[in-house]
């Protein structure tokens, strides 16, 4: 079977290209991918080439497909998993197998399966793994943002606080009923993480306090988020631009009346905003480094007095596992959160390269993919501009008004019927 998929060659070098799939073994499975969310990962991996640890050193002759945040339907299934999977099955990967000890990983290793295709031949060891998850929603998009959401899932997860004084054990989990801050937390991903916070099933703050420094993006949060929507989950919202106020930490720390918070997540690799977290963490207090720098050397002071006498404790976390991406298409599936807050731009499998290798230049959040049309990066705000001369885009803005500026499933059907083929 032929496919179109962007291929990586080598350092910057990304080509959209027509080429043949080997035939399904029978311990793979045949999948047709609809769409692909593009991360910062794969942007890096671009410039990396070779040197990046999970992409091969022979690409230059054997080209990787790239993308890992992906979702589609599966067509075939080979004889050793029709138990398991069928035809027709909506399904989305966890891209970090972990197998046999590699970091081999969809996206990045494999000549034959990555987001950025049309088809792929997903491999066994993605089923000998157990990653490769069904999906059961309708909207192919939040498929593809499983992953990026299974990540806030492993954060919420990966902080811990001391279950009772005096005894060493760890309860996994922010505080239930505690004091959360998300700091510089109105990008995409603490868009999601502050829906999460707001309904998840496992464990939730009473009081939730996001910063940021910009008036727009913190008002286009409140706006998705509302601090009544908050109220009706008992839970009190509060969004502060610390940009305005003379003595943050006082600010921020009198909204908790004093005590401090018991969980911090900072969403942003800047040394003053991790400094900030760790000045405003009460009594056996978590903080979260969610943001991955790019700067190996990066650093940033944390006091060791509050460490020794407050508890103060310091975690990272990287990515979600196979349960956070589980729990995460659970929960989408069951409609109780929508991350397509994070997804600012669209465009077609056309526009997969230039977007991967110019990230970085391009303001918003996610940028979704769909890989079976042809159609250029497209920012959702500009959609009504784009409107007045191409019908397509006219419709597209009238429907994520609807949806309070939203990329939507209603929207998603409607570009998936009426844009050009690829």
């Amino acid at each position: 079977m032929k496919t179109k998929a962007v291929r990586m060659y080598g350092k910057k070098d990304l080509r959209l290209e027509e080429f043949e799939l080997p035939p399904m073994g029978e311990g793979e499975i045949l999948a047709h991918i609809v769409s692909d969310s593009i991360c910062m990962s794969s942007y890096k991996s671009a410039l990396q080439g070779s040197d990046h640890k999970r992409v091969p050193k022979d690409i230059a002759e054997h080209p990787i497909i790239i993308g890992h945040e992906f979702c589609g339907e599966i067509v075939d299934v080979g004889k050793e998993w029709r138990g398991q999977f069928k035809p027709g099955q909506r399904f989305s990967i966890q891209p970090a197998l972990n197998y046999k000890g590699t970091l081999d990983a969809p996206g990045y290793s494999y000549r034959f399966i990555g987001g950025d295709s049309i088809y792929v031949v997903i491999p066994r060891e993605v089923m000998e793994m157990g990653c490769l998850l069904e999906y059961r929603g309708d909207a192919y998009f939040m498929g593809s943002l499983s992953e990026p959401m299974s990540c806030i899932v492993g954060t919420f997860r990966a902080v811990y606080h001391h279950r009772s004084p005096g005894r060493y054990e760890h309860e996994m989990g922010i505080r239930r009923g505690g004091n959360l801050a998300i700091l510089a937390g109105v990008g995409p991903m603490g868009l999601g993480a502050i829906d999460y916070a707001l309904h998840n099933e496992e464990s939730r703050p009473g009081l939730l306090v996001v910063t940021d420094i910009d008036d727009a993006r913190l008002a286009r949060a409140a706006s998705i988020h509302t601090v009544e929507g908050a109220k009706k989950e008992g839970i009190e919202l509060k969004y502060v631009n610390t940009k305005t106020i003379p003595n943050v930490e006082e600010h921020l720390l009198a909204l908790t009346g004093g005590k401090g918070f018991d969980d911090v997540m900072v969403f942003a690799p800047v040394k003053p905003v991790v400094e900030q977290g760790d000045r405003i963490l009460g009594k056996d207090g978590c903080l979260n480094f969610f943001a991955g720098p790019t700067d190996p050397q990066f650093s940033a002071s944390f006091n060791f007095y509050n460490v020794h006498y407050n508890s103060s404790h310091v975690v990272g976390t990287s990515g979600g596992n196979t349960d956070d991406m589980v729990e995460s298409l659970r929960l989408m599936g069951l409609g109780k959160i929508n991350p397509a807050a994070m997804i600012t731009h669209v465009g077609g499998l056309n526009a997969v390269a230039p977007t991967t290798l110019n990230l970085p230049n391009i303001p918003g959040g996610k940028k979704l993919m769909y890989t079976n049309i042809d159609l250029d990066l497209t920012a959702i705000d500009d959609f009504a501009e784009r409107g007045k001369k191409e019908p397509l885009f006219a419709e597209l803005a009238r429907i994520v008004e609807r949806s309070n500026g939203l990329w939507s499933l209603e929207a998603e059907r409607y570009l998936l019927s009426h844009a050009k083929p690829i």
